[in-house]
């Protein structure tokens, strides 16, 4: 299939062929929401830890003899029926991540692109890259382009006036081609590829 590539001035700069088997591909909600849930359960830092009882310092001693006082049997005072005692079942640290065949992550990808194709919110630039860093000429452009909120994704290298005047945009992010992921390209908004970015994950999807 073909789409038009425009310059960040919104004139055209020609055509590109986009590969079918990762720009056409037929829309799978159930692998997309597999791979969501793999990237958020990944990024978890999963620190959360309340003490137990055997962590709470304390005597260990006995609270009260076994018989006789008419009330219930109890161990020492760090049970967590006790105020200041361990607690039961709380959270632990631990390893939030699933695991996920690389064939399903690549999947998800493929369908992403293919997904933003489709709604029509895919965008293909000749470059991402300016003259200087000030973020009210880059606003400018992105609204002539309808890219109000976008993700941007260039090649291997940023340009660094490119990321400067888009980092004081809301909603617009920047990411070079190696960190393009199923997450953003689904939540941010409208999808700019650079012709770089375009060759670069048609290699890396095929």
């Amino acid at each position: 299939m073909k789409a038009d590539v425009k310059t960040l001035e919104n004139k055209k700069a020609g055509s590109i062929e986009l590969d079918e088997a990762v720009f056409g591909l037929a829309p799978r909600a159930d692998i997309l929401h597999r791979v969501v849930n793999w990237q958020l359960a990944k990024r978890r830092q999963g620190s959360h830890k309340t003490k137990q009882r055997s962590e709470i310092t304390g005597s260990g001693g006995k609270a009260w003899k076994q018989k006789g006082t008419g009330r219930a049997r109890v161990g020492n005072r760090k049970a967590p029926q006790f105020r200041g005692g361990g607690v039961a079942f709380g959270p632990v640290v631990r390893d939030h991540a699933i695991k996920l065949p690389k064939k399903v992550r690549r999947l998800g990808l493929k369908l992403a692109l293919s997904a933003k194709q489709a709604a029509g919110e895919l965008t293909v630039l000749d470059t991402a890259a300016l003259d200087e860093p000030k973020t009210k000429p880059l606003v400018d452009k992105l609204t002539k382009l309808g890219l109000e909120k976008a993700l941007i994704i260039d090649g291997a290298e940023l340009d660094g006036n490119m990321v400067k005047a888009a980092r004081n945009i809301p909603h617009v992010r920047v990411l070079p081609v190696a960190g393009a992921n199923v997450y953003d390209i689904l939540r941010g908004g409208n999808l700019a590829l650079t012709k770089a970015a375009v060759e670069a994950l048609e290699a890396r999807l095929k």
